[in-house]
């Protein structure tokens, strides 16, 4: 399903994200209703093929139903806005608003020679110091990663990072991110992605020791879950992992590049459930 920032129109982008969901998951338009809290399960529907609207609170109760949260959501409320506006005035004024939040938070899809951003620690590490340190050297950007990486492999790294549109080089020498967000194409997940979860898995192993507790965060549960809980459980996940990615994106700047690891996996076979006589 592509970005909400890429619709001009909400009844389209919750028909596609409903039909989106369906395909996944044994979705209906009733579970859809529910997760809104709309005592009729055809209402949501009904928004979908344009055949009614949605109030201030219907706006919040899709958003909710849906997992919108940050840039997302607010897109959405103005996307709502401009679809329902009642004048000229009014229309442009929310599509105004659309293109400056589409603007600031516009997805880069990764493929092709920009899918080889996640080959390496370096590429997704400078893209996010290199704006937090305007006019430094690639020697000063080597320091503050604590010479994980030479002068040499940074300047290489700025130079594919540029050249790849992940960041822009300003006539001052001060570095931006093109995009806010970075997607990946599911056909170069598989194999570029795996190396870079093992990589920052290792990083994580290292960090216990390498740094205080007060600056890193490790916690851990141990659990037996069938595989409901499992598909429950990945979906708050992801609903969490939205949430603090929209914390990140929402404010301009930083002083340090953190790296969060969400994993979940097994630690023995599966066993054959038997009830109990």
């Amino acid at each position: 399903m592509k970005p909400i920032f890429e619709y001009d129109d909400y009844h389209s982008f919750m028909n596609d994200f409903y039909h989106w969901k369906k395909r996944t998951s044994a979705f209906s338009w009733r579970e859809f209703a529910q997760k809104g809290g709309f005592t009729s399960p055809n209402y949501v529907k009904l928004v979908c093929e344009g055949k009614s609207g949605l109030s201030r609170r219907g706006i919040e109760r899709v958003a909710d139903a849906m997992n919108l949260v940050g840039a997302e959501r607010e897109y959405f409320r103005k996307l709502v806005k401009y679809s329902q506006a009642k004048n000229r005035a009014d229309k442009i004024a929310a599509y105004t608003e659309m293109t400056e939040i589409a603007n600031s938070n516009s997805v880069h899809i990764l493929q092709g020679e920009s899918a080889s951003f996640y080959e390496s620690r370096i590429y997704p590490t400078l893209r996010e110091l290199a704006p937090m340190m305007p006019k430094a050297t690639p020697t000063e950007m080597s320091k503050k990663c604590r010479g994980a990486f030479t002068a040499e492999e940074v300047r290489d790294a700025l130079a594919y990072l540029t050249r790849a549109k992940f960041l822009k080089k300003s006539a001052s020498g001060t570095y931006e991110q093109v995009n806010k967000s970075l997607q990946m194409s599911v056909t170069a997940l598989p194999t570029h992605v795996r190396k870079m979860h093992s990589e920052m898995a290792t990083l994580a192993k290292d960090a216990i020791e390498e740094f205080p507790v007060e600056e890193r965060n490790f916690t851990g549960i141990t659990m037996g879950i069938d595989d409901k809980d499992y598909a429950e459980i990945l979906k708050e996940l992801e609903n969490c992992r939205k949430r603090i990615l929209s914390i990140a994106t929402t404010k301009k700047g930083g002083t340090r590049v953190y790296r969060l690891n969400l994993q979940m996996f097994p630690l023995t076979d599966k066993v054959e459930r038997t009830e109990a006589k």
